[in-house]
């Protein structure tokens, strides 16, 4: 594979898999639209371990502190600076409860998810659908929750929304953000609860999917770049994001995610 396709489709990665614009969505469709030898499976394995790396690096001291607040560990110090973290004890069983829908659909459509899914048509299509939920939802909500407030119900529901990203096109961080606003929870808090809630679900393919890797004869230096870059470029995409939103809409996301689906299933009919 040439080198500016394995930066290029790494940085996407790195980029698209936390904004909430779909990974799949870009990842299937830039050699498409490029008119490049498409990357494979195992390359898009590698570039998902990397982004996966990113978020257990980035969240790693509230990951600490959910654990310690959900398992009541006395007299340990404050390991994250969200002070809404220590306030919810039984966020870690939140959000337990709230990955069973998304693990459940995806071993049940795994083969439909990889097969017939997998249409421009229907990803230019979800790209322009749940854009418009997004921006729907950020315009009806009052913003005003924290984790600190978050219950079961809000956690389940998000987490059902989640499951909904099996389909490309839709986004996980698009519509797990969308569901949060839906709650009634503020932007920079959706964003947050978003990231936390997908690492169960991103750890568990990543694990399945660097186990399938070792089964070949050696990974190759594309698939440690893209490892690498995507990894990096993850990390700085979320710190962005998590600001970003504090005091910005969700609209220009909306905005791009319209434009591009509507690019996409036109290039799809000019194509077919």
């Amino acid at each position: 594979m040439p080198l500016v396709q394995v930066i290029v489709l790494a940085v996407l990665q790195g980029i698209t898999e936390f904004l909430p614009i779909s990974s799949s969505a870009h990842l299937a469709l830039a050699p498409w639209l490029f008119g490049w030898k498409d990357q494979g499976l195992d390359f898009d394995i590698a570039l998902h371990i990397g982004t996966t790396i990113s978020v257990l690096i980035y969240f790693f001291r509230d990951w600490l502190q959910i654990l310690a607040n959900g398992l009541r560990m006395k007299g340990l110090p404050r390991f994250s600076d969200d002070i809404g973290l220590e306030r919810n004890p039984n966020l870690l069983w939140y959000l337990i409860a709230a990955t069973v829908p998304a693990g459940i659909l995806g071993l049940l459509l795994k083969e439909t998810v990889e097969t017939t899914l997998r249409s421009p048509y229907l990803m230019g299509t979800m790209l322009v659908l749940v854009g418009l939920l997004m921006y729907a939802a950020e315009k009806r909500a009052s913003q005003q929750r924290t984790l600190a407030e978050m219950t079961l119900a809000d956690c389940l529901f998000i987490g059902c929304a989640q499951a909904l990203a099996l389909v490309p096109g839709t986004s996980r961080s698009g519509i797990t953000l969308t569901a949060g606003l839906m709650r009634n929870l503020d932007r920079s808090t959706a964003a947050r609860f978003s990231f936390l809630l997908s690492t169960p679900i991103v750890v568990a393919a990543a694990a399945k999917d660097a186990l399938d890797l070792r089964k070949m004869e050696g990974l190759g230096a594309e698939l440690l770049w893209g490892i690498l870059i995507s990894g990096v470029t993850g990390c700085l995409v979320i710190s962005f994001l998590l600001k970003f939103f504090r005091t910005n809409s969700v609209k220009p996301f909306v905005i791009y995610r319209v434009i591009f689906g509507i690019i996409v299933i036109a290039l799809a009919f000019a194509r077919s």
